[in-house]
Protein backbone atom coordinates (compact mmCIF):
# COMPACT_ATOMS: atom_id res chain seq x y z
CA UNK A 1 0.00 0.00 0.00
CA UNK A 2 1.41 3.59 -0.87
CA UNK A 3 1.35 6.26 1.72
CA UNK A 4 1.91 9.36 0.77
CA UNK A 5 1.91 11.85 3.78
CA UNK A 6 1.73 15.55 3.83
CA UNK A 7 5.66 16.28 3.77
CA UNK A 8 6.44 13.94 0.80
CA UNK A 9 3.22 15.32 -1.15
CA UNK A 10 5.40 18.92 -1.18
CA UNK A 11 8.51 16.86 -2.15
CA UNK A 12 7.21 15.48 -5.26
CA UNK A 13 7.66 16.80 -8.67
CA UNK A 14 5.48 19.89 -9.65
CA UNK A 15 3.27 17.98 -12.44
CA UNK A 16 3.54 14.86 -10.42
CA UNK A 17 1.86 16.31 -7.82
CA UNK A 18 -0.84 18.47 -10.22
CA UNK A 19 -1.72 15.27 -11.66
CA UNK A 20 -2.20 13.59 -7.99
CA UNK A 21 -4.10 15.71 -6.38
CA UNK A 22 -6.76 16.67 -9.46
CA UNK A 23 -7.38 12.88 -10.03
CA UNK A 24 -7.64 12.11 -6.32
CA UNK A 25 -11.41 12.66 -6.21
CA UNK A 26 -12.32 11.19 -9.15
CA UNK A 27 -14.96 12.25 -11.31
CA UNK A 28 -15.95 15.63 -11.88
CA UNK A 29 -18.45 17.86 -13.33
CA UNK A 30 -17.50 19.19 -16.91
CA UNK A 31 -19.02 22.37 -18.60
CA UNK A 32 -17.89 25.11 -20.76
CA UNK A 33 -18.09 28.17 -18.59
CA UNK A 34 -19.58 31.04 -21.53
CA UNK A 35 -19.43 35.02 -20.63
CA UNK A 36 -19.15 37.81 -22.04
CA UNK A 37 -17.42 42.09 -21.64
CA UNK A 38 -19.53 44.94 -21.12
CA UNK A 39 -18.51 45.65 -25.03
CA UNK A 40 -20.08 42.12 -26.50
CA UNK A 41 -16.90 40.52 -26.31
CA UNK A 42 -17.31 36.93 -25.69
CA UNK A 43 -15.42 34.20 -23.69
CA UNK A 44 -15.49 30.18 -23.51
CA UNK A 45 -13.18 28.23 -20.66
CA UNK A 46 -13.89 24.45 -19.65
CA UNK A 47 -14.42 24.10 -16.05
CA UNK A 48 -14.25 21.05 -13.79
CA UNK A 49 -15.43 22.91 -10.42
CA UNK A 50 -18.93 23.25 -10.43
CA UNK A 51 -21.36 21.89 -7.19
CA UNK A 52 -24.43 22.13 -6.42
CA UNK A 53 -25.48 24.41 -3.44
CA UNK A 54 -29.26 24.42 -3.23
CA UNK A 55 -32.24 23.98 -5.16
CA UNK A 56 -34.33 27.07 -3.36
CA UNK A 57 -33.22 29.27 -4.35
CA UNK A 58 -31.51 27.12 -7.61
CA UNK A 59 -28.19 27.74 -6.55
CA UNK A 60 -24.60 26.39 -8.38
CA UNK A 61 -21.25 27.39 -7.16
CA UNK A 62 -17.72 27.11 -8.81
CA UNK A 63 -14.13 27.56 -8.51
CA UNK A 64 -12.47 30.38 -10.39
CA UNK A 65 -8.05 30.07 -10.12
CA UNK A 66 -6.66 33.17 -9.46
CA UNK A 67 -7.57 36.14 -11.79
CA UNK A 68 -4.50 36.97 -14.11
CA UNK A 69 -3.97 39.66 -16.83
CA UNK A 70 -5.22 37.29 -20.21
CA UNK A 71 -8.25 35.48 -17.75
CA UNK A 72 -11.36 37.04 -19.02
CA UNK A 73 -13.86 34.75 -17.47
CA UNK A 74 -13.86 36.41 -14.03
CA UNK A 75 -13.17 39.71 -15.30
CA UNK A 76 -16.86 39.12 -17.37
CA UNK A 77 -18.50 37.49 -14.50
CA UNK A 78 -17.99 40.77 -12.43
CA UNK A 79 -18.95 42.82 -14.90
CA UNK A 80 -21.93 41.86 -16.39
CA UNK A 81 -22.91 39.55 -13.28
CA UNK A 82 -24.55 36.85 -16.36
CA UNK A 83 -22.50 33.96 -17.48
CA UNK A 84 -23.70 30.08 -18.39
CA UNK A 85 -22.79 26.66 -18.12
CA UNK A 86 -23.08 24.26 -20.94
CA UNK A 87 -22.61 20.38 -20.68
CA UNK A 88 -19.44 18.34 -22.82
CA UNK A 89 -20.15 15.78 -25.55
CA UNK A 90 -18.26 13.48 -26.67
CA UNK A 91 -18.64 14.62 -30.49
CA UNK A 92 -16.37 17.71 -29.53
CA UNK A 93 -14.55 17.32 -26.40
CA UNK A 94 -11.10 18.15 -28.09
CA UNK A 95 -12.14 21.51 -28.97
CA UNK A 96 -14.05 22.06 -25.32
CA UNK A 97 -10.19 21.25 -24.11
CA UNK A 98 -8.40 23.59 -26.56
CA UNK A 99 -10.64 26.67 -24.65
CA UNK A 100 -8.12 25.95 -21.62
CA UNK A 101 -5.55 27.23 -23.62
CA UNK A 102 -3.96 30.83 -22.57
CA UNK A 103 -5.45 32.78 -25.38
CA UNK A 104 -4.72 36.53 -25.19
CA UNK A 105 -7.75 38.74 -23.27
CA UNK A 106 -9.83 39.88 -26.03
CA UNK A 107 -9.77 36.49 -27.77
CA UNK A 108 -12.96 34.61 -28.34
CA UNK A 109 -12.17 31.00 -27.74
CA UNK A 110 -16.11 30.63 -29.68
CA UNK A 111 -14.36 31.28 -32.52
CA UNK A 112 -11.07 30.45 -32.28
CA UNK A 113 -12.16 26.86 -30.84
CA UNK A 114 -14.90 26.46 -33.62
CA UNK A 115 -18.50 26.99 -31.08
CA UNK A 116 -21.42 28.77 -31.87
CA UNK A 117 -23.03 30.92 -29.86
CA UNK A 118 -26.49 30.90 -28.77
CA UNK A 119 -28.64 33.77 -26.90
CA UNK A 120 -31.69 34.20 -24.57
CA UNK A 121 -33.53 37.86 -25.04
CA UNK A 122 -32.18 39.88 -22.27
CA UNK A 123 -29.60 37.86 -21.49
CA UNK A 124 -25.92 39.08 -21.60
CA UNK A 125 -24.26 35.83 -21.81
CA UNK A 126 -23.78 33.25 -24.54
CA UNK A 127 -24.76 29.68 -24.69
CA UNK A 128 -22.96 26.94 -26.61
CA UNK A 129 -24.72 25.95 -29.19
CA UNK A 130 -23.75 22.49 -29.54
CA UNK A 131 -24.09 21.49 -25.93
CA UNK A 132 -28.13 20.13 -24.87
CA UNK A 133 -27.74 20.75 -21.51
CA UNK A 134 -27.23 24.90 -20.93
CA UNK A 135 -27.60 26.72 -17.60
CA UNK A 136 -27.71 30.67 -17.39
CA UNK A 137 -27.17 31.82 -13.89
CA UNK A 138 -26.69 35.46 -12.30
CA UNK A 139 -24.43 36.20 -9.80
CA UNK A 140 -25.25 36.18 -6.35
CA UNK A 141 -22.02 36.19 -4.64
CA UNK A 142 -17.77 36.27 -4.68
CA UNK A 143 -15.74 34.72 -2.23
CA UNK A 144 -12.21 35.00 -2.09
CA UNK A 145 -10.34 32.48 -0.30
CA UNK A 146 -6.72 33.71 1.24
CA UNK A 147 -5.37 30.37 1.38
CA UNK A 148 -4.47 29.84 -2.29
CA UNK A 149 -6.26 32.97 -4.07
CA UNK A 150 -8.78 31.23 -5.56
CA UNK A 151 -12.48 33.10 -5.51
CA UNK A 152 -16.10 31.19 -5.01
CA UNK A 153 -18.44 32.10 -7.63
CA UNK A 154 -22.11 31.78 -6.61
CA UNK A 155 -24.81 31.84 -9.13
CA UNK A 156 -28.66 31.54 -9.09
CA UNK A 157 -30.18 29.26 -12.13
CA UNK A 158 -32.52 31.53 -14.15
CA UNK A 159 -32.11 29.51 -17.14
CA UNK A 160 -32.30 26.24 -18.29
CA UNK A 161 -31.71 24.53 -21.61
CA UNK A 162 -32.36 21.09 -22.97
CA UNK A 163 -34.94 19.01 -25.10
CA UNK A 164 -37.74 17.55 -23.37
CA UNK A 165 -36.98 14.05 -23.61
CA UNK A 166 -33.66 14.68 -21.50
CA UNK A 167 -36.05 15.83 -18.22
CA UNK A 168 -37.78 12.99 -16.32
CA UNK A 169 -41.42 13.07 -14.79
CA UNK A 170 -39.70 13.67 -11.86
CA UNK A 171 -37.65 16.11 -12.88
CA UNK A 172 -34.93 14.47 -12.82
CA UNK A 173 -32.17 14.97 -15.63
CA UNK A 174 -30.88 12.29 -17.97
CA UNK A 175 -27.17 13.04 -17.98
CA UNK A 176 -26.67 9.39 -20.01
CA UNK A 177 -29.10 9.93 -22.21
CA UNK A 178 -27.70 13.57 -23.00
CA UNK A 179 -24.46 11.79 -23.49
CA UNK A 180 -22.48 14.50 -20.58
CA UNK A 181 -18.76 13.42 -19.83
CA UNK A 182 -17.28 13.71 -17.18
CA UNK A 183 -13.06 14.64 -16.49
CA UNK A 184 -10.67 13.07 -13.77
CA UNK A 185 -7.64 14.73 -13.18
CA UNK A 186 -6.42 17.50 -15.84
CA UNK A 187 -7.35 16.13 -19.12
CA UNK A 188 -8.97 12.59 -18.89
CA UNK A 189 -12.20 12.74 -20.26
CA UNK A 190 -14.52 10.11 -19.63
CA UNK A 191 -18.47 9.25 -20.60
CA UNK A 192 -20.16 7.85 -17.25
CA UNK A 193 -22.78 5.41 -17.58
CA UNK A 194 -26.07 4.96 -14.99
CA UNK A 195 -25.62 2.47 -12.78
CA UNK A 196 -28.99 2.33 -10.96
CA UNK A 197 -30.86 5.03 -9.50
CA UNK A 198 -32.40 4.65 -5.78
CA UNK A 199 -35.07 5.50 -3.73
CA UNK A 200 -34.76 7.84 -1.02
CA UNK A 201 -33.08 6.46 1.91
CA UNK A 202 -35.06 6.00 5.04
CA UNK A 203 -34.27 4.33 8.23
CA UNK A 204 -35.22 0.22 8.54
CA UNK A 205 -36.19 0.14 4.68
CA UNK A 206 -33.50 -1.28 2.58
CA UNK A 207 -32.18 0.11 -0.71
CA UNK A 208 -34.20 -0.40 -3.65
CA UNK A 209 -33.89 0.43 -7.06
CA UNK A 210 -36.49 3.41 -8.48
CA UNK A 211 -37.16 1.34 -11.61
CA UNK A 212 -38.36 -1.46 -9.52
CA UNK A 213 -41.01 0.82 -7.60
CA UNK A 214 -42.32 1.34 -11.07
CA UNK A 215 -42.62 -2.39 -11.70
CA UNK A 216 -44.64 -3.03 -9.15
CA UNK A 217 -46.93 -0.26 -8.97
CA UNK A 218 -47.03 -0.60 -12.83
Amino acid sequence: MVNINSDQIYQLEKQYRINLINSLIGYKSLNLLGSASNDGITNLCIISSAFHLGANPPLIGLVIRPEREHNDTLRNIKSTGQYTLNNVLPEWYMQAHQTSASYPSGVSEFDTCGFKKQYVHGFKAPFVAESNIRIGLELCDMIDMEINGTTIVIGEVVHVLTADELIGEDGMIDHSKAQTMAIAGLDTYCLPHQVGRLAYAKPGIEPHLIEMDNKVTG
